[in-house]
């Protein structure tokens, strides 16, 4: 039974954990994401939320441009350090050891373990309570193909380490049943 409450109740997990890297100059920085979203096809634009405090943040405003990562599960502590360890205390692609490469169209780092990565350009920056709200142009796709089939996730190739919350993860793969639900109207 659901119960009133004036409190904030949180529930957009377990999802996926967007890693937004951002460069400008020769600073650059990574930073996990829990709230992100694709926004439209065609173009395609992406979006991410991103608190006002975050050196990230800074960055993306700095150069205009950011990348959207994504890596599998076993990877899932690189996704764990991004969020946790801070960018005052060092660099967390050397920390953390982490493999990447210049984008081709913007000067984000795109992680080399990504099994998909898109590089935006930014088109629009809006303020919402205690973050901003970043939409990006992709500009530059990065894919994977061994891990998908056709657009979605192969999951006989792929573990998708889906954020439960508190360093908790579900791992999708192979073993994780699927059910398609069908209307019977």
């Amino acid at each position: 039974m659901l119960k009133s409450t004036d409190e904030t109740v949180l529930h957009c997990y377990p999802g996926l954990i967007a890693l937004v890297t951002a460069k400008h100059g020769d600073v650059q920085k990574i930073m996990a994401a829990g709230w992100h979203s694709y926004i439209s096809y065609n173009p395609p634009l992406y979006g991410v939320a991103v608190a006002k405090e975050r050196f990230t943040h800074h960055l993306i405003k700095e150069s205009n441009s950011f990348a959207i990562n994504f890596l599998p599960a076993e990877y899932a502590h690189i996704i764990e350090g991004a969020g946790k360890l801070s960018g005052s205390d060092g660099d967390k692609f050397k920390r953390m050891d982490i493999s990447w490469k210049t984008g081709e169209v913007i000067n984000s780092p795109i992680l080399e373990n990504a099994y998909v990565a898109y590089e935006c350009e930014v088109i629009d920056l809006q303020s919402y309570g205690d973050h901003d709200w970043i939409v990006g142009s992709i500009k530059r796709f990065h894919q994977d193909n061994t891990k998908f089939d056709g657009m979605l996730p192969n999951l006989m190739n792929l573990q998708l380490p889906l954020y439960l919350g508190q360093s908790n993860y579900l791992i999708a793969d192979s073993s994780t049943s699927k059910k398609e639900i069908l209307l019977d109207i």
